[in-house]
């Protein structure tokens, strides 16, 4: 866990939003809009919040992280290189053939990566088991699980939110990126499942709800899902899809397409003179 220094987590989501874009590269389809929403929130884990080694990633008492909606893994890439799993200059080889980093997670290929994600619905469940066999080890890791509010649509992650309320896993934090946007337009419209905090609050969850794009806002849940009340606790991050990115921002075609040559300069220009 670093100190708590905002504009140094804030320069890190510049980077981590580099290394997203970097990852895509040019003419090629990547999934640039949930991994740019979604990195403030792997930000604040890796470089503040979470306990990890990068020269030891297999410690097992590393806190763990789920990246549930698994095709915005672009950011857990980044993140992951810039802590110092891999170096950078690997990023540009995502999805291609034979490189370890490829469009979803895959444990036994990436360092760093906890499970093999992207069939949507299925991280909050491996995050439980995770958090219940912290239990039965008697560590005292946490694990963090981030979802996205399109995912809620599928059945069994509401099985692993009552199951974690029944068993009391207040080591499971579940943060979702709730950015509004599936990959054909607005959730509102095709699968709306309502009030995602209050939802998780009728199941027995801890509720935090926050601006995901405020880095301080971001540290303060998570600091504030570490006090003990028996309860797992939700942080729903309300978030934008593509954000740091003018022409992406909240349009569905980036869920994922690719950047021609200017749009790739651009991002990087945006990426490096704007805050997020």
């Amino acid at each position: 866990m670093q100190k708590r220094d905002l504009d140094y987590l804030k320069s890190k989501a510049r980077a981590v939003r580099e290394g997203i874009v970097r990852a895509i590269g040019v003419d090629q389809k990547g999934h640039l809009g949930g991994s740019m929403s979604s990195a403030d929130l792997v930000t604040a884990l890796y470089f503040y919040k979470m306990r990890h080694w990068p020269d030891d990633p297999k410690n097992p008492d590393r806190d763990r992280f789920i990246f549930s909606k698994g095709h915005s893994v672009l950011a857990q890439y980044a993140a992951l290189a810039e802590c110092g799993y891999f170096p950078a200059e690997a990023l540009p080889t995502t999805k291609q053939l034979g490189s370890f980093l490829q469009g979803h997670p895959e444990r036994d290929r990436t360092p760093g990566i906890e499970a093999n994600t992207g069939s949507l619905g299925q991280g909050l469940s491996i995050g439980l088991g995770m958090a219940l066999a912290a239990r039965l080890d008697k560590r005292d890791y946490k694990v963090y699980v981030i979802v996205g509010d399109a995912e809620l649509a599928e059945g069994q992650i509401w099985e692993a939110v009552t199951a974690a309320s029944f068993y009391r896993t207040d080591n499971l934090i579940a943060i979702v990126d709730h950015n509004k946007m599936q990959a054909t337009g607005p959730i509102v419209q095709l699968y709306d499942v309502g009030a995602v905090g209050k939802k998780f609050a009728s199941f027995g969850w801890r509720v935090l709800e926050i601006d995901g794009h405020d880095m301080e806002a971001v540290v303060d849940a998570l600091d504030a899902a570490d006090i003990s009340t028996g309860q797992p606790v939700a942080i729903v991050a309300h978030t934008v899809k593509g954000k740091g990115v003018s022409f992406a921002e909240n349009v569905a075609s980036f869920h994922n397409g690719a950047l021609t040559r200017e749009q790739y300069q651009q991002a990087l220009r945006e990426i490096a003179h704007n805050e997020v």
